[in-house]
């Protein structure tokens, strides 16, 4: 059995991996509030895929990819598949987005929530191991059951949470202390998965096919970084509820102006009975000599 390394770069990893899934879960939690004050489907569409993004794609797998930076197996190299390690983010991201598509729409209840934890954890789980099985190195994998399921139940355990406090948290202060307990969960996942690996090396050696770490880290981090400022980009150009509430006055400003009555013309000078002559041609201006007509 190999020698396994989870720190290979001292607590650099373990500490980017969970800023990184702290930075995530903001974005996500921002973006998950604005789908029960959206005003339509689009918009609902909109926030949720946003969200989906942020959680799934950079608290969730970019925290994975970034805490693997960390892991060395003595005795060999390691590479990474690369269409399987595409597949572990598309996992990643429907799974959350499912989640939040099932709690998202109608009244959150306790078996809606329950419902969508169940299936976010599980797709969050599956991403996890089919990271892992995107490894190429000298050797066979071999995980531990017991391990294997408690990090599963910590994965559903997380994503219920994390989709309750999607659905509920508003302030500031309180996404900011749910993002770090998200962080701690993501993190705690992952760790407990892989101290369930085991790698029992070749006798033979080999040459590793695959991508190496340096050849997918600066997609990947491009790729973080385009997601994190479109992201921040589409918070900021969104309305807020003080811009709906000055364009709903405006609009109601409006709606009064065009209901309010014309000024009445008007009295004829003459009186009611007939059409005025005045200041008409020929017509001399009425006087105690010239009276007006009847």
């Amino acid at each position: 059995m190999a020698q396994i390394s989870h720190f290979e770069y001292g607590w650099i990893t373990p500490a980017l991996s969970y800023a990184l899934s702290v930075l995530g879960s903001v974005l996500g939690l921002v973006c998950a509030g604005r789908i029960r004050t959206a005003s339509s489907t689009g918009q609902r569409i909109w926030w949720g895929s946003l969200s989906a993004w942020a959680l799934g794609g950079t608290a969730i797998w970019a925290m994975h990819f970034m805490a693997m930076l960390g892991f060395a197996v003595s005795g060999t190299r390691i590479r990474y598949d690369v269409p399987i390690t595409i597949a572990s983010t598309v996992i990643a991201v429907v799974a959350v987005g499912i989640g939040l598509a099932i709690v998202g729409t109608g009244r959150l209840t306790a078996p809606r929530l329950l419902v969508g934890g169940l299936f976010t954890g599980a797709g969050v789980a599956a991403m996890h191991y089919t990271g892992m099985a995107a490894m190429r190195l000298n050797g066979t994998f071999g995980y531990d059951t017991l391990r294997v399921v408690l990090s599963v139940v910590i994965a559903v355990v997380a994503a219920t949470v994390a989709l309750w406090l999607a659905m509920t948290v508003r302030r500031p202060l309180a996404i900011a202390g749910s993002a770090l307990l998200m962080g701690v969960a993501v993190n705690g996942m992952h760790f407990t998965g892989m101290s369930a690996l085991s790698v029992h090396l070749h006798p033979r050696t080999g040459v590793v096919s695959g991508a190496g770490v340096s050849t997918l880290l600066t997609p990947i981090v491009l790729a973080v970084i385009f997601v994190v400022v479109g992201l921040v980009y589409a918070l900021l150009a969104a309305p807020t509820d003080e811009d709906r509430a000055a364009a709903a006055y405006l609009d109601s400003r409006y709606a009064a102006a065009e209901q309010t009555p014309a000024p009445p013309e008007p009295i004829d000078p003459v009186g009611l009975r007939g059409r005025s002559t005045l200041g008409q041609p020929g017509t001399p201006f009425p006087s105690r000599r010239n009276p007006p007509p009847r």
